[in-house]
């Protein structure tokens, strides 16, 4: 994490805290030590962000900071908030972690009816969620994406027939029961689908592919889509 985005972190955990929260904590919650949590408080300080406290007893923000309102209106927010709980049906751990957050950052900048509305979980997404697979990190893939990274991967079709793949790996669609990835496999040069519970094992490969993601894509939109291409690759 960043330290802009891990400040920007420090302050939302401490805007929503009931009383002081001490650096241990904020370092278990941000994944990092306690010695860079003390100069992330020193330096919000140095900003004048009203942040008090001393090392041993915790840190609380003082009434009256806040940071730049969301522009949303009820309906829009409460819209974010239930996409944000559909992602609980994805088996992707690290976008329901991350949902959790942004919910409990709309919940800290949003009016108190609405807040009320959001903490007793007045809206609901209702089904049961997928399970995570087994053998790929969804993390991995949405960062491989990102940075139009090659990806090898152990697949086995639905025939159970094993193979061994250098993918580019350029889109990922969620269904109720799993994910598929789209990506322009290196074997049959070509797109293809691949679900990602057969998946048995992924890695990063040696190489990007840097500059492609886009065109490939707009292959896969205009021609190519997931209903086209062959779901066991």
């Amino acid at each position: 994490m960043r330290k802009a985005s891990r400040l920007f972190e420090i302050i939302q955990i401490l805007r929503a805290a009931r009383k002081a929260v001490t650096a241990r904590t904020i370092a278990e919650a941000l994944e990092v030590t306690e010695r860079s949590i003390y100069r992330d408080i020193a330096a919000l300080q140095a900003m004048r962000v009203p942040i008090e406290g001393e090392r041993g007893l915790g840190y609380i923000l003082r009434p009256g900071f806040d940071l730049p309102p969301l522009m949303f209106t009820i309906e829009e927010t409460e819209a974010v908030v239930l996409a944000l709980a559909l992602l609980e049906r994805t088996g992707d751990e690290g976008l329901k972690q991350a949902a959790k957050r942004v919910t409990q950052k709309i919940a800290g900048a949003v009016p108190p009816p609405l807040r009320r509305t959001l903490e007793t979980k007045a809206l609901y997404a209702w089904g049961a969620p997928a399970p995570s697979p087994a053998g790929v990190d969804l993390a991995l893939l949405r960062r491989a994406i990102r940075d139009e990274r090659k990806l090898e991967i152990d697949y086995r079709d639905e025939l159970g027939r094993a193979s061994e793949r250098i993918i580019r790996p350029i889109a990922l669609i969620y269904y109720s029961q799993t994910a598929t990835i789209v990506a322009w496999c290196e074997l049959r040069q070509a797109l293809r689908n691949f679900r990602a519970d057969r998946i048995e094992h992924c890695a990063e490969a040696d190489g990007f592919f840097k500059g492609e993601g886009d065109r490939l894509r707009a292959l896969w939109v205009n021609g190519w889509r997931a209903e086209d291409a062959a779901v066991n690759g």
